[in-house]
């Protein structure tokens, strides 16, 4: 436990970040398997927006976001050719 009065504030703004960073991780695990799913383009959107937002957020590391919608771009229908 904590003995310092700075030292107990830190705890108690760190438990904080940490149940907002475990929202963000939980709603972005539940749409890339969704996106992986049903493999539509607006689902695959919505996870890769998600994922960009919880690294600029610095959840995880931008490599891991870059890892992460590598894969679901992946995913994508292929686009039409005119």
């Amino acid at each position: 436990m904590p003995v310092t009065k700075t030292a107990k504030r830190a705890l108690r703004s760190s438990k904080r970040k940490a149940l907002v960073n475990a929202k963000i991780l939980q709603n972005l695990e539940i749409a890339i398997r969704v996106a992986k799913k049903q493999k539509s383009a607006a689902k695959i959107i919505a996870a890769i927006k998600l994922t960009d937002k919880a690294a600029k957020k610095k959840v995880f590391h931008k490599n891991k976001a870059a890892r992460i919608k590598s894969a679901l771009s992946k995913l994508l229908p292929k686009g039409k050719k005119k």
